[in-house]
């Protein structure tokens, strides 16, 4: 078994809706809009953002701020405000000792999934990354997944493994790219989909079940 780990990223590696509050009401504040705007952006921007969502809202309440100024003042709040706990970085750097490539899958906007990734230090402890925003293409799409493994300088033909919360797009969506999975249980789970190899509470028991597998 190749020893490729692919991760997703919000909700697996870091907090992204600690985060993403934080920067909404923070973004908020600063500029003194009205309980309207936040609850707008808490709705509009629950599952994910984009640039356009922004020249939407400008457009709605008439803002003064410019739509390119929004956007960069949220990617520059959800970078200060998101974490990734000590133990997951050195879960990350212990399979790197141990000879695993990682790599990030992600959907999202480029700038922003980076952008978190460089504040936090998981950029220094990744081997490739790609996010949906570079290619319009979004998990499940095996093209993802092809694209973050071939970034790590493997093959999908090789096999490896993803770890995500997201039953459709990274359980779903690995076990279509010919890798075992690993599931963090939180989300429902659709009846029709297929179980993931292990299911898990927290990340580091998904790393603790790679280490694992090295040793055997």
């Amino acid at each position: 078994m190749s020893r490729l780990a692919l991760f997703d990223l919000d909700g697996t590696l870091v907090d992204r809706h600690a985060a993403f509050t934080d920067a909404v009401a923070g973004l908020c504040r600063t500029h003194g809009y009205p309980f309207a705007v936040e609850q707008w952006l808490l709705t509009k921007l629950a599952d994910r953002a984009q640039r356009n969502d922004f020249a939407h809202l400008r457009a709605t309440f008439g803002l003064d701020q410019t739509a390119p100024q929004l956007w960069q003042e949220y990617v520059d709040r959800m970078a200060a405000s998101v974490t990734c706990r000590p133990t997951v970085l050195e879960g990350l750097s212990k399979l790197r000792a141990a000879a695993w490539k990682i790599g990030i899958a992600t959907n999202g906007a480029s700038d922003i999934q980076r952008a978190k990734l460089a504040a936090t230090g998981l950029a220094d402890l990744v081997d490739g990354v790609a996010v949906s925003g570079d290619q319009e293409i979004r998990k499940p799409d095996v093209r993802l997944f092809e694209l973050a493994a071939s970034r790590c300088g493997r093959s999908l033909a090789d096999g490896g493994w993803m770890i995500g919360d997201n039953p459709t797009g990274d359980i779903g969506g690995g076990h279509q790219a010919g890798l075992r999975t690993i599931w963090l249980r939180g989300r429902l789970w659709p009846d029709e989909l297929p179980a993931a190899h292990h299911t898990v509470d927290d990340v580091t028991d998904a790393i603790s079940i790679l280490l694992n597998e090295t040793s055997e």
